[in-house]
């Protein structure tokens, strides 16, 4: 299928050529960088790749694409070619350069792929956000309780939202993808399991309580995010009270 991102190299090594080209070439004759990127992005193949040493895993179990991994990888063939700033508020920030709507952006990474973005938005970003957000209500009702907070809030999160604890969770998940027993997580395999998370709370709560943990777990992402603008803005009023 056309756009679509294709299975691990047998090497862990590759280089999407044409990806990287068209970029290369798009951003010098003119076009703006953000949508060269996005029209690079489209073109992309690979599903994994190493790089300088690094293992990049832009498709989660197949189904989740992180896209914003790829960005980060591509502009690092042209970051002398894309202002600094605008780079940062798009890998950091998430903040796009322009706006363009959902058609837009769908057409240019590809419908495949666009579907799978949301699939890591809402089996990725959101769950973590749902995690976040039950760990504050449980700080909240010991701090009414008078009680002292707890280190393993986080465990408390879980069995509200999945009915067991992580390591459970985690244990269970592992046994099924044949992963090791280890005491650490590389970045990769914590994406992988919360995508997992996010599945298994979708095959064991009723429709209600998805659509009302979605919705938690959706304002927790609002407030994230404005909690970041209001901070971006008071920084940029501070270093602008400086130069003046």
């Amino acid at each position: 299928m056309e756009n679509q991102l294709q299975p691990f190299g047998e090497t862990g090594v590759s280089s999407d050529g044409k990806a990287i080209r068209h970029l290369r070439e798009a951003i010098a004759q003119g076009k703006h960088w953000y949508i060269a990127l996005l029209e690079a992005i489209g073109l992309w193949t690979v599903a994994e790749e190493i790089y300088n040493g690094r293992d990049y895993r832009y498709l989660i179990a197949n189904e989740a694409f992180d896209w914003l991994l790829l960005a980060e990888r591509l502009l690092d063939e042209v970051d002398h070619l894309v202002p600094e700033k605008e780079m940062i508020d798009l890998l950091f920030r998430g903040k796009a350069p322009i706006e363009l709507s959902k058609e837009e952006f769908c057409h240019l990474i590809g419908e495949a792929k666009y579907r799978a973005h949301l699939n890591y938005f809402y089996g990725i970003t959101v769950e973590e956000a749902l995690i976040l957000a039950v760990e504050e209500e449980a700080r909240k009702e010991q701090r009414a309780r008078a009680l002292n907070e707890n280190n393993h809030l986080w465990e408390e999160a879980y069995q509200r939202i999945y009915g067991a604890s992580m390591s459970a969770l985690l244990r269970r998940f592992r046994k099924e993808r044949g992963y090791p027993r280890r005491h650490s997580m590389e970045l990769g395999e914590l994406k992988e399991f919360t995508y997992w998370l996010f599945k298994y709370r979708l095959n064991n709560c009723d429709k209600a309580r998805i659509a009302s943990d979605t919705k938690k777990a959706l304002k927790e992402l609002e407030r994230q995010w404005g909690l970041k603008e209001r901070r971006r803005g008071e920084r940029m009023s501070g270093e602008s009270e400086k130069s003046g």
